[in-house]
């Protein structure tokens, strides 16, 4: 068995629940495409969680959940504005401008928050040729520095972007870790905060592979069903992706996962706060911690449980944790970070 590391939760195995979702669907035949029971049971659910009103659409992977909310949302003179850390920008090889043509217009928050005052910055040249025209407002929940919005800062930014005539778009690859944190339904922070498209997250929580596009402004679903099949997202067999989601959105099992994810980076924090020597970087809000590390001792680290460096030049980390991560893989880590540390 390969150690668990604290890499990311997308390194994490499939919840026992998918896989047996999974195979249940995997009898007879069902018309492909998503006219299935299988796939209208899955986006039902959803809009029981997130929204009745809500379109549902689902794709392979979070990127293409990103790009293609973003393409239904944009003309190719448009611009998107986002955090300088936000995934669309640091870790997409270029896939929203490309597909979209739009330009990422980025700010730089310490937290990784967007705010009005932040946002401020580019909103002008509104009907001016030459320049792209303001259209998306696009917020990372959780955020990838491991911070959350409160359902009152998304609305804020969604009331500033409505008035004028912006639209905002999530990246929620780990909504239901923000959800869980914050102790509120996932309503409360997308559709009811004013959110008018999300990208809904499920393998960081749990899925062997699949996200959900989720549109609130329904304006914005016409002619999508041409975007995803353009986009090369529509799944012909598309059962096994909605049996996850449904796998997810049953007995809580989305709250479960995440919420175990979320305490044992609470755990982690404990533990290496008490090692001289370790300073934690961030609030930990979801399942991420953000520390900085004496350079030299991050290889033999790396090489027992696996992680990525976050920046380079002060030699901070990350280490996520997953819903399958134990308390013995934090104590074990923590112990070789300590003998590390003498």
């Amino acid at each position: 068995m390969h150690r668990r590391g604290f890499a990311s939760d997308n390194n994490s195995g499939v919840h026992p629940a998918v896989l047996d979702a999974m195979n249940r669907v995997n009898e007879g035949h069902v018309v492909a495409y998503g006219d299935d029971p299988y796939t209208a049971a899955a986006a039902e659910k959803i809009r029981k969680e997130l929204g009745a009103g809500a379109g549902v659409y689902f794709v392979f992977t979070g990127t293409a959940a990103n790009v293609l909310g973003l393409k239904a949302s944009t003309e190719n003179w448009n611009s998107v504005i986002c955090a300088d850390t936000a995934h669309i920008h640091c870790d997409e090889c270029g896939a929203p401008e490309f597909f979209t043509g739009c330009k990422l217009l980025t700010v730089s928050p310490p937290d990784g928050k967007l705010t009005v005052d932040l946002i401020k910055k580019h909103m002008h040249g509104f009907d001016f040729e030459h320049h792209a025209q303001p259209k998306v407002v696009s917020v990372t929940q959780a955020t990838e520095m491991g911070t959350v919005y409160t359902p009152d800062e998304l609305r804020e930014i969604c009331d500033y972007a409505h008035s004028l005539g912006l639209l905002v778009h999530m990246d929620g690859a780990r909504i239901c870790n923000a959800a869980v944190s914050l102790g509120v339904p996932l309503a409360d922070i997308t559709g009811g905060a004013g959110i008018d498209v999300l990208s809904f997250g499920g393998t960081k929580n749990g899925l062997m592979y699949g996200e959900a596009i989720v549109f609130f402004n329904r304006e914005l679903e016409r002619n999508f069903k041409y975007v995803r099949k353009q986009g090369m997202q529509l799944a012909s067999k598309m059962r096994y992706i909605a049996a996850q989601f449904e796998a997810m959105l049953t007995d809580g099992l989305w709250h479960k996962n995440a919420g175990h994810a979320n305490s044992m980076a609470r755990l982690l924090a404990d533990e290496v706060s008490r090692i001289p020597g370790i300073e934690i970087t961030q609030k930990v809000q979801i399942n991420g911690v953000f520390a900085i590390v004496p350079p030299e001792i991050v290889p033999g680290l790396q090489k027992e449980y696996f992680f990525y460096v976050w920046d380079e030049e002060t030699s901070e980390v990350r280490w996520m944790t997953s819903w399958d991560t134990t308390e013995e893989d934090i104590r074990g880590f923590a112990r070789l970070l300590s003998e590390k540390m003498k």
